[in-house]
């Protein structure tokens, strides 16, 4: 079974680990990748008000952030064409992975690169996979 093969596992962070979450996978640049994943998360969902995340960590090295409420968010992003509904975790990968790509375009580091594919990689495993993979597309 080669690596691309494996399943990769999600595991929510608890709350009183989460301070260490952002600073852990994107070193100094974790102010900036926060805001992206809020600035992202209004960019494609018209309805975002803010509210409380959750914290995820891939068994693959990667993470992602995703809305604490379990409803389904109406996403748009007008450069692709893409519009459809998605669950609160896909729309977090997606958020994410829009602003791990805006973040390492800003900053070059390779981490953050890095971080983008492991996330990606998961995506790919998600139930809501296709959604996720047009919405980035």
């Amino acid at each position: 079974m080669s690596t691309t093969d494996l399943k990769i596992i999600s595991s929510v962070v608890p709350e009183e680990l989460r301070l260490n979450v952002l600073p852990r996978y994107l070193g100094r640049h974790y102010l900036t990748g926060e805001s992206y994943v809020y600035d992202w998360a209004a960019r494609l969902d018209r309805s975002y008000q803010g509210g409380l995340w959750h914290f995820f960590t891939l068994s693959n090295g990667g993470f992602y952030m995703a809305p604490a409420d379990a409803s389904r968010v109406h996403v748009r992003w007008h450069l692709n064409g893409y519009s459809d509904m998605m669950g609160a975790d896909a729309f977090g990968i997606v958020v994410t992975l829009f602003a791990l790509c805006h973040l390492a375009e800003k900053c070059g580091d390779d981490n953050v690169i890095e971080h983008y594919h492991e996330l990606r990689a998961y995506a790919t495993q998600h139930v809501e996979a296709a959604n996720i993979l047009r919405a980035i597309d």
